[in-house]
Formats: structure tokens, C-alpha cells, sequence
């Protein structure tokens, strides 16, 4: 199976990168060191259609592949990975809808994210259950023709900021993970975020807590059958975390593309230290796992295209998690390193490179879990 780009796809990466180089990189610093939401940011991507990239045709969006959804998010976070979540998250808030939800479901909400007028978040954490996710407290009580919710998600990526939150309870508490069922809940139902994290990365992305209080939400959010929560949940993990590897691979670039000027422009002892082999070696080392982060990524994407068998499709969406994160978060601090004294500070950009990348090696799943779903494909 090939997975070079076609010429297309070639063709939108020049015109996002200069997207980017122009629109998004100029800000990042800022919208980091004020840890607030990039609006501006968040709007030029808009403007360029940016996120109905995933959503089908049929819903205001353009249908892209997830190829080419993944090579968005990677030019984007090569600029900004904060702004890349952004895009991130309301796929992954809208990957139950597209997949599970009923007809009504699609048409009323996925139009409005596609077009940007909406964004979405993903509640499935909570501060007691994040891996093990059918330890989840949350609870959602039949009443007529209503659920009523109550419980608390935490380490939730835009709260605050999203109009609809996709909150998975149990309506079965008994059941185990057999009795967590999905609902889409708006924002003005009752959805309170008293907390905002201060974070090492992503700081122009926040992460809050999100409280449910005997939120009343209609019979006909529910997502998918009752029951069916923890399967959705899982279903949809497979497929978003390659995106997250791409978003791991855009920052490693970032990283790379930054530390191979300076190396070029910074003298010591008559000459370029891009002459010394030490540093050569270190820059040849972070393009390789670069690249290869790069195609186990890609691979994953094209397998999930492809209509790939769920189990395939659970390890290569790990091991492209896994993987690219790893390597982000090594080419980030030697990036750093080749910069020296400079690269420890915030007036270069390769700092916020090695805090954002972290983030990617801990969330959709800890690159510990991440092992464990690839050993156990392997052992199956």
C-alpha cells in the first residue's frame, strides 16, 4: 500500500504552511505567555474553512480523508499546537455524533461546527477515572423524556469555550462500562466550568473542569443506544488519536525547522556550529525519527481511510500515538539543547515546542496505556 501524498494534498500543504507561517505563527508566543484562547487564531482558520475539513459533505463539511485532516493539524501545530487543539477537539467532540448519533442529531449540530459558528468538547475524564474509564462517578437518570446528569469531568480540553459537550454517564451503574451511555449537552443547559487549569503547555488552550448539577438533557441527545457509551468512547479514541500523532509530528517539525536555521546562523570559533558533526549527527538523528513518526502516522490514517479491521485500527492508532509523541518530545528538547542558553528561554520559541509536545505523550491516553493496547494486539 503506497502512502505518498497526491498531488493534491501536496498542493494544500504549500498553501497551509504559508497559511500558517503567516496567520498563526506570528501570535502564538503571545496568545501563550497571556494563556488566552487564540481567537484570531482560531478565526483565520475559520476563514479558511479549516473546520469542516472533517465533517461529511452532507453536513456543511468537505468529507477530507483523514490523511489529509492529519496533515492540517501538523502544519498547524508546527506554528501553534495550541491552535491545532482547537481543531482537535471539536472533531473529537463530534466523532460520536458523525458515527452514532441519530439523523436529527447530525443535522442540527454538525452544520454549525463545520462552518466554526460552534465548537465542541469531549468529557470522558474524570478527576478520579481517567484511564479507567468505567470507574466514572458521572451519573444520567431516566425522567420522562429527559435525562437528568449529574457528576463532575475533569482535564477537559476547551471548557468554557465550546457551546456543546459530549458527556458520557451511566445510566446503569451496576453494569460496569456496559452501563455508560453518550449524550450531546449545550452549553447553556447548565454546564459550569468553575476551574481552569495553569499549565506547563498548551497554555493557549484551556483545560477546565466541567460540573453537570441535575443538567436536564432530551431524550433525543442521547447518543447511540444506552449502554452503548463505552464502546462509543472507545471507537472514537481509535480514530482521533493518529491525529494527535500529527499534532506531535507538527511540533516536532516545528522544533527541527527552528533549531536547523539557528545552528546555521549561530558562529562560534570563525564558523557556523552547523559545521561541528556532534551537532550534525543530533540534527540527522531528530530528521529521521521526524520522518518516520511522520509515515507510522500517515499509515494509521490511510488503515482508518481504508475501512481497516477495529483491532488493526486500535494498534496502529496507539502505536502512531505512541510513537510520534515520543519523538516530539526528544527532537523538542534537543532542539533546546542545540540552542543552548537560548533555547532555555522564552524569547526563542523552542521552549514552548518541548512544553507543548509533553501534553501529547499524557492525553487520549498515556503512552503507558498506549503500550498496553499494542501488546495486547500483539498477544491476542
Amino acid at each position: 500500500m503506497s502512502f505518498e501524498l497526491s498531488e493534491d494534498q501536496q498542493s494544500f500543504r504549500q498553501v497551509l504552511r504559508r497559511f500558517a507561517d503567516e496567520r498563526i505563527a506570528p501570535k502564538a508566543a503571545e496568545y501563550d505567555e497571556r494563556e488566552e484562547y487564540p481567537w484570531e487564531s482560531f478565526n483565520a482558520c475559520v476563514a479558511m474553512e479549516l473546520p469542516a475539513l472533517g465533517v461529511p459533505a452532507e453536513y456543511g463539511g468537505q468529507g477530507a480523508d483523514l490523511v489529509t485532516q492529519a496533515l492540517m493539524i501538523e502544519e498547524v501545530a508546527r506554528a501553534c499546537a495550541s491552535t491545532a487543539v482547537t481543531l482537535l477537539i471539536s472533531k473529537l467532540g463530534m466523532l460520536p455524533v458523525i458515527n452514532f448519533a441519530s439523523e436529527e442529531l447530525k443535522q442540527k449540530y454538525l452544520p454549525r461546527v463545520a462552518s466554526g459558528e460552534a465548537q465542541a468538547s469531549y468529557c470522558l475524564s474524570e478527576p478520579d477515572a481517567g484511564s479507567d474509564v468505567a470507574s466514572m462517578s458521572a451519573r444520567a437518570v431516566r425522567d420522562g423524556d429527559h435525562y437528568v446528569i449529574t457528576g463532575t469531568k475533569y482535564w477537559i480540553t476547551n471548557a468554557g469555550i465550546s457551546d456543546t459537550y459530549t458527556v458520557f454517564a451511566k445510566t446503569d451503574p451496576g453494569a460496569g462500562h456496559r452501563g455508560i451511555s453518550c449524550f450531546l449537552v449545550e452549553k447553556d443547559w447548565g454546564v459550569k466550568v468553575p476551574k481552569l487549569e495553569h499549565k506547563m503547555g498548551l497554555r493557549a488552550s484551556p483545560t477546565g473542569e466541567v460540573v453537570l448539577d441535575e443538567v436536564r438533557v432530551p431524550v433525543e441527545n442521547r447518543v447511540g443506544e444506552e449502554g452503548q457509551g463505552f464502546y462509543i468512547a472507545m471507537h472514537t479514541l481509535d480514530r482521533s488519536r493518529p491525529t494527535v500523532g500529527a499534532q506531535a509530528v507538527g511540533i516536532a517539525q516545528g522544533a527541527l525547522d527552528y533549531a536547523l536555521g539557528y545552528v546555521q546562523r549561530r558562529r562560534q570559533f570563525g564558523r557556523p556550529i552547523s559545521e561541528f558533526q556532534g551537532l550534525q549527527f543530533m540534527l540527522a538523528d531528530m530528521a529521521m525519527r521526524v520522518e518516520a513518526a511522520r509515515g507510522l502516522v500517515y499509515r494509521a490514517c490511510a488503515a482508518a481511510d481504508a475501512g481497516a479491521p477495529a483491532g488493526d485500527l486500535a494498534k496502529l492508532g496507539a502505536m502512531a500515538k505512541c510513537f510520534a509523541s515520543d519523538v516530539a518530545m526528544q527532537v523538542a528538547t534537543d532542539a533546546v539543547q542545540l540552542l543552548g542558553g537560548y533555547g532555555y528561554t522564552r524569547e526563542f520559541p523552542v521552549e514552548r515546542y518541548m512544553r507543548d509536545a509533553k501534553i501529547t505523550q499524557i492525553y487520549e491516553g498515556t503512552n503507558q496505556v498506549q503500550r498496553v493496547v499494542i501488546a495486547k494486539r500483539l498477544l491476542a
